[in-house]
């Protein structure tokens, strides 16, 4: 594997900065987890006009057709920048319909969420589960001639109030934690009887308890073939996990340039608190656990790009660099004192992310559990 970037991914790598540096400074990210969407649509636009919502889009339906390296030096920057919005949601959702959706969806939808027309989101978590399991799938679609009949709730669906389709995770057969017996339902958010109540968290994310009343959904909303659901969504959360995996390697480095530089500056006992050993062996080890996380991430990422089966890499690189960015986070901190815990600074954007990149997708320690399950243990 060559772990250089391509010319092309160097130009979108600059060109995401660039744009991110003008039009994302931290004031404006912390505006969004007070604004009530989360995000406006004039930025929105700008985004859809550079093609980042058609990146993984293939050509025919007018995307990009970029590959899953070329999207997650992308979400570096995003992650860099702490881009607030819809963007990782209608990623993932968009990812559900490239999969596995048929000839007619993918016409129908694709080109929409490419413009930037429409937003996309998926519903999995439950309540009951006490941890995460993408399988541990309760709520069920009671099947008839028409379709699909809801009754249940969703929890944590990142962007529900803005989205256009959630993408579903519902039982047709089968009991929570086997894998056979989900399906995937598209399901079109201005149905009758969907109530949301918005769910605080500390990332200063917009996330909801979606409740399912007696929701009707059209059959040519189901996404692959019924009770097969469970090897789409393994698939898709796999590329998730690689590109979550990204947006918190680019927010681990940018608490590393912020930590390097306030080092350098600001003087303690007439010399700069960078010269004193302890801190530089703070900003050694961010810059250890940085690496590892990359290295880590982009050799399953590549894996993933050729077919190898990698599901071991995946795991081992989401359990990594989930801990990895908490690390880096406790040591920005101590290198900045008192100063990175005003609110107003940078910083404690980065460590309350990291807080919730690590659970977004499943922690630690379920990733360590398919390590394990991986090495036949």
């Amino acid at each position: 594997m060559d772990f250089h970037f391509t010319e092309e991914q160097k130009m979108l790598q600059k060109s995401a900065r660039g744009f991110l540096q003008s039009e994302c400074p931290s004031s404006f990210v912390l505006d969004m987890e007070a604004d009530e969407k989360g995000y406006t649509p004039e930025l929105w636009k700008k985004m859809a006009e550079l093609g980042w919502m058609a990146l993984v889009i293939p050509e025919k339906y007018d995307g990009v057709g970029a590959g899953l390296l070329d999207l997650l030096v992308m979400l570096e920057e995003m992650g860099r920048f702490c881009l607030p919005g819809p963007f990782f949601s209608t990623l993932l959702g968009s990812l559900c319909i490239v999969a596995s959706g048929s000839e007619e969806q993918q016409k129908k939808l694709l080109p929409g969420v490419g413009s930037g027309d429409l937003i996309l989101t998926m519903a999995l978590a439950e309540p009951g589960n006490r941890r995460y399991n993408p399988f541990l799938v309760a709520l069920e679609a009671k099947a008839g001639n028409d379709g699909f009949l809801l009754d249940g709730v969703k929890l944590f669906v990142p962007d529900a109030h803005v989205a256009d389709y959630m993408v579903c995770s519902v039982r047709t057969s089968g009991v929570p934690g086997n894998k056979d017996g989900i399906s995937l339902l598209l399901v079109d958010s201005k149905s009758p009887g969907i109530c949301l109540t918005p769910m605080k968290t500390i990332g200063g994310d917009k996330q909801y308890e979606v409740e399912f009343q007696r929701v009707a959904v059209p059959r040519d909303q189901l996404l692959g073939s019924e009770n097969q659901g469970g090897d789409i969504l393994e698939q898709v959360l796999r590329k998730g996990s690689l590109c979550k995996c990204a947006e918190m390697i680019g927010g681990a480095q940018r608490i590393l340039d912020m930590a390097t530089e306030y080092a350098k500056e600001r003087e303690q006992f007439g010399r700069p608190i960078g010269s004193f050993q302890a801190v530089q062996h703070h900003c050694s080890n961010m810059l250890m656990d940085i690496e590892g996380s990359r290295y880590i991430t982009y050799k399953a990422a590549w894996m993933l790009e050729q077919g190898i089966p990698c599901a071991k890499q995946v795991s081992a690189a989401k359990a990594w660099t989930s801990e990895a960015y908490k690390r880096v986070a406790g040591l920005g901190h101590q290198i900045m004192g008192a100063t990175g815990y005003i609110i107003e600074h940078d910083m404690p954007l980065y460590s309350r992310r990291a807080k919730i990149a690590e659970l977004a997708l499943g922690d630690a320690g379920f990733h360590r559990e398919v390590v394990a399950k991986e090495l036949g243990l």
